[in-house]
C-alpha cells in the first residue's frame, strides 16, 4: 500500500464543514430529516419546497443547533422555479458541494386502465422531470465548485410494481436510469451521482394510517419494523461524503432487508 492509500483509509464520513448542501423536498419527512442531519454535520443547507412556512421551521431547527440554513421556497412543477432556485444558490453561495433531490408526488392506488392522464402526467412531471430539472441546475454548480454528490429518491417501487401504482411506479423506475445516465456522464468530472430506494418508512405519509396496515408493514420487512426518516438520512450523508467517493450509479436499497427476499 502507497502513502496514498494509507492517506484515503477511513475518511471522515459526515464532515461537511464549509460546505453547501441543498435538499429538495426538505419541508417535512424525510427530506426535513435530511436536511437537520447535513446541518449538525457543518453544512450550510439550502432548503426547497412548496411549503414555505413548513421549511422556515426547519430552517429554525439547523439554525438553531448552530448551523445555516438558505430558504428558497420552489415548486418542482414549475421549471421556472427550479431554475430560480439555481440563480439564488450561484448568487449568494459560492457554490454547492451535495444535493439530494427528495420531492416527488403520489397518487392514491388506481388500476392503471382507470387513472386519468392529468394525474399521471402530474406524476411524472414532479417527480421525474423535477428531478431531471433539479439535476442540470445542480450539476454546473457542482462543476463550479470542483465537483460534489447528488442523490436522487427512488424506491422500492423502483425495483418492484405494486397493484395500483402505475404512475408512482413507473417514476420511481424512471428515477433509477436517470441517476445512472447523470452518473456516467460525469463520472470523469468529479459528480457521483447515486439514489436511494426506502421501503416503509415511519413518517408523515404513513403514520395516519390504521394499526393493523402499519402492522402489515412492519410484517413485510424482514427486521420486523418501519423504517425511520434518519435511517434515510444517514444512508444519504455516506452517499454524499468522502467514504462513498468510489460509488456512483449505485441505488441503495433502505428497506430492513424488503428487496432481499421473504422472511
Amino acid at each position: 500500500m502507497t502513502t496514498n492509500e494509507t492517506a484515503r483509509v477511513d475518511p471522515p464520513v459526515r464532515s461537511y464543514s464549509g460546505k453547501v448542501a441543498l435538499v429538495v423536498g426538505a419541508s417535512r419527512g424525510i427530506g426535513a430529516e435530511t436536511a437537520m442531519a447535513f446541518g449538525r454535520h457543518g453544512a450550510t443547507v439550502v432548503l426547497a419546497s412548496r411549503d414555505a412556512e413548513a421549511l422556515e421551521k426547519v430552517a429554525e431547527g439547523i439554525r438553531g443547533g448552530g448551523g445555516k440554513a438558505l430558504v428558497v421556497p420552489t415548486d418542482l412543477a414549475d421549471p421556472s422555479a427550479i431554475a430560480a432556485l439555481g440563480a439564488r444558490i450561484r448568487a449568494e453561495l459560492p457554490g454547492l458541494h451535495a444535493a439530494f433531490n427528495n420531492a416527488g408526488e403520489g397518487y392514491a392506488p388506481t388500476p392503471l386502465g382507470e387513472v386519468p392522464l392529468e394525474a399521471f402526467e402530474r406524476v411524472m412531471r414532479v417527480t421525474l422531470t423535477g428531478t431531471f430539472l433539479a439535476l442540470q441546475q445542480e450539476i454546473p454548480l457542482l462543476l463550479r465548485a470542483g465537483g460534489g454528490a447528488i442523490v436522487n429518491m427512488s424506491s422500492t417501487a423502483g425495483f418492484q410494481a405494486f397493484r395500483g401504482g402505475g404512475p408512482y411506479v413507473a417514476a420511481k423506475h424512471a428515477i433509477l436510469g436517470l441517476t445512472k445516465a447523470a452518473a456516467i456522464d460525469y463520472a470523469e468530472r468529479g459528480i457521483r451521482v447515486n439514489a436511494v430506494a426506502p421501503g416503509p418508512i415511519d413518517t408523515h405519509r404513513l403514520q395516519p394510517a390504521p394499526e393493523a396496515y402499519r402492522e402489515q408493514a412492519r410484517q413485510a420487512v424482514p427486521m420486523r419494523r418501519l423504517g425511520t426518516s434518519g435511517d434515510v438520512a444517514n444512508v444519504v450523508l455516506w452517499l454524499c461524503s468522502q467514504a462513498a467517493e468510489f460509488v456512483t450509479g449505485a441505488t441503495v436499497p433502505v428497506d430492513g432487508g424488503r428487496m432481499a427476499g421473504y422472511a
